[in-house]
């Protein structure tokens, strides 16, 4: 019999066979463990992202106790002028002239690191370190600082994916929320008596019919962007490169026509994505496949088995940058056609920062690493976000 508790052994080891039993067989499932609803359709997924009748109000036990209160639990005018005031920093002219640079700066310092070596574990030399660097300069704190957010985000992660209510993990992440506050509340008040040029001064500055973000919601903002804005960059980049990197043909396509880097990060995001499931509640009774949830419950939208749902994708379980029924165009906008970023009034605010941040790291690593090869099956982990722990890499250095 088909497995279908996405808190098995085996769902650990290999999740694949896991959302295509529960996609086909229980595209609606109740798991009393964890108190809630599982859905797993691609169809069922986007409406519990776009109907208003699925809220984030499980937001409030499930990131407030670490965060504090964000932007997700928001809705109506409040999340409206708390989204106006943010997303400006997010993309167009102010995420291409002011923070590309500090984008490429710290790519390139990683990849000095390793560049003449010929081998490299990619995920400890690279890619959990650079979104982190990158958010750090954008919000203009100390580069001497960096191993500290690094801590706390990997802190804040691991309390996010604690489907076993690990206590160890709970005590660490809400020790890790008192620290961040403790380091931060200082810093917000200098930037509001002092900006600066940077993301914090512009979060502290920032005002829409007169109302600004409380301290403590810029505090809030801030722990939400670590993790927001450092898993999704983290994560894809380590699943691409193993997607391109067990795919030769694509990764020479994509060395030759550099434009195709987005291609291979939205069909990552479709093909392996970051987050697996994301948590709603909806407000009153609602039907989807297989059934009924009640008002009130907990429901998890697995992504990555909507996202192999073979009926909005003609061969789901095959990488491939170029699929006629993924549309690239819109990959990063609210229109996207892949759950990777979410959809609705909730969809990833930080989605262009991730996509220029990945078209500028491949660039650095692809113009320093030519031949490049796994030295050994890059092992995968993780339920709640799942991606390489390691990915040591063989190549031959350009220069």
């Amino acid at each position: 019999m088909a497995v279908t508790d996405i808190m098995s052994p085996e769902c650990q080891t290999d999740p694949g066979p896991v959302w295509e039993a529960l996609r086909e067989t229980a595209p609606l499932s109740f798991h009393e463990g964890l108190d809630a609803y599982v859905i797993s359709r691609y169809d069922d997924v986007e409406k519990a992202f776009k109907n208003p009748v699925f809220t984030s109000d499980n937001y409030s036990w499930q990131l407030e106790p670490v965060h504090g209160r964000t932007i997700l639990q928001m809705d109506g005018r409040e999340h409206s002028v708390h989204r106006g005031l943010v997303t400006p920093a997010f993309r167009g002219s102010e995420l291409t002239t002011k923070f590309a640079p500090v984008i490429l700066r710290n790519a390139r310092e990683l990849v000095d690191g390793f560049r003449h070596a010929g081998e490299v574990d990619l995920v400890d030399a690279f890619t959990t370190r650079f979104p982190i660097n990158v958010i750090v300069d954008m919000l203009g704190l100390p580069k001497s600082d960096h191993a500290l957010f690094h801590r706390w985000y990997t802190s804040i992660m691991a309390f996010l994916g604690n489907l076993a209510q690990d206590q160890g993990v709970i005590d660490r992440g809400l020790r890790t929320k008192e620290e961040l506050q403790a380091y931060m509340l200082p810093r917000i008040a200098e930037r509001r008596a002092d900006p600066r040029d940077d993301l914090l001064s512009t979060l502290c500055t920032a005002e829409i019919d007169g109302e600004r973000m409380t301290e403590l919601e810029i505090k809030a903002f801030v722990s939400l962007l670590l993790v927001a804005g450092g898993e999704t960059t983290d994560k894809a980049l380590a699943s691409m490169m193993v997607n391109l990197v067990n795919h030769p043909e694509q990764m020479a396509r994509v060395r030759a026509d550099r434009t195709l880097i987005a291609n291979a990060f939205a069909e990552t995001l479709r093909y392996s994505p970051p987050v697996q499931m994301i948590m709603r509640q909806p407000a009153e009774d609602v039907e989807v496949s297989g059934g009924t949830i009640p008002a009130g419950a907990t429901v998890i939208c697995l992504i990555a088995a909507a996202n192999r749902d073979p009926r909005h994708y003609a061969e789901p379980d095959r990488f491939d940058i170029t699929r006629p029924d993924l549309d690239f165009g819109k990959a990063f906008t609210a229109a996207a056609n892949h759950t990777g970023f979410a959809f609705g009034r909730h969809f990833c605010v930080g989605a262009m920062l991730a996509k220029t941040e990945v078209e500028i790291a491949t660039n650095e690593l692809l113009d320093a690493m030519d031949d490049i090869e796994l030295l050994e099956p890059a092992p995968l982990s993780g339920l709640f976000t799942r991606a390489p722990t390691s990915l040591r890499l063989r190549f031959r250095p350009t220069s």
